[in-house]
């Protein structure tokens, strides 16, 4: 079973060497590792691995990006595996992603248990990430070792080749592309099942660097969810909470605001959006103009 991992990046060029070196010690080495960004500045000297490494550089956007790693690597490989640049999997995550879709054919997207997210909170360095990934306890997690998905968390989601096929991630969910994970593997789950598999683990550090301003961030937060709702490719009984849970949030918190978030530009990002679908707009790209 070849797998190929694409890595998408953004104004993070620190992070892809100390990655790719830690991807050394995977018990099972990629086929390949693609990287997509706009151009060599976001990535720096590679240097050479023990798997092929291939850099793609086009236009700026999560979505934009990761569909050119898919254009790239088409049907050639069974697995399609995609990491966040702050993304540290555990030394045996490709192994026990390649043995769960041998042994279940009927598996679209595994996603696995994120030990630690630092996108909730100030951010995890390297060295707090590698800290908090050999912390764990080597044995399955209690509880059920799979749970099925409404989609996969896009810092670490693993795509059965066969099942992508022609799909590719909506390019209208612009630039960071909120949700363009769970509209992706969504769609998935017509062709199979979307899992979590709990003793597949990683570390996300959550850096903060490379990530569009509050306001835009805020628009999307209401947006990017209702253009989904609209497209049908994901249910509202799953997204409309989500949008109340940011809102809540931003409201409550814009009063005492977090160091590490503009809690104040996601709040004018999310009225404003608000606003735009009082007058029926629902336009994703809008925040270019922001």
């Amino acid at each position: 079973m070849k797998i190929v991992v694409i890595i998408a990046t953004l104004g993070r060029k620190e992070q892809i060497v100390p990655l790719l070196s830690h991807m050394e010690a995977q018990s099972r080495l990629p086929d390949e590792v693609v990287i997509s960004a706009p151009d060599s500045s976001h990535i720096g000297d590679l240097g050479a691995f023990s798997f092929p490494v291939t850099t793609l550089f086009g236009a700026v956007g999560l979505t934009v990006q990761r569909n050119a790693g898919l254009d790239y690597v088409g049907d050639r490989f069974d697995v399609i595996t995609f990491f966040d640049d702050d993304f540290i999997p555990a030394g045996n995550y490709l192994q026990r992603v390649a043995e769960a879709f041998a042994a279940n054919p009927d598996w679209a997207v595994i996603t696995g248990r994120v030990l630690k997210d630092g996108a909730t909170t100030e951010g995890l360095t390297w060295w707090q990430g590698l800290q908090a990934l050999h912390a764990a306890p080597d044995r399955d997690p209690p509880g059920g070792l799979v749970e099925d998905r409404v989609s996969a968390y896009g810092c670490n989601m693993s795509l059965r080749s066969s099942m992508v096929q022609s799909l590719r991630f909506d390019e209208r969910l612009v630039l960071y592309g909120w949700q363009e994970d769970t509209d992706f593997t969504s769609q998935l789950r017509r062709r199979g099942r979307v899992v979590r598999v709990n003793n597949i683990v990683g570390v996300h550090l959550g850096v903060k660097s490379g990530r569009v301003s509050g306001e835009r961030f805020g628009y999307s937060q209401i947006i990017n969810p209702v253009y989904l709702i609209k497209k049908g490719t994901v249910p509202a009984n799953y997204l409309l909470p989500l949008i109340a849970r940011n809102l809540l949030a931003n409201i409550v918190r814009s009063l005492r605001p977090e160091s590490y978030v503009d809690r104040r530009g996601r709040l004018r990002g999310n009225l404003l959006a608000l606003l735009h679908l009082a007058k029926g707009r629902i336009t994703p790209e809008y925040i270019f103009e922001l």
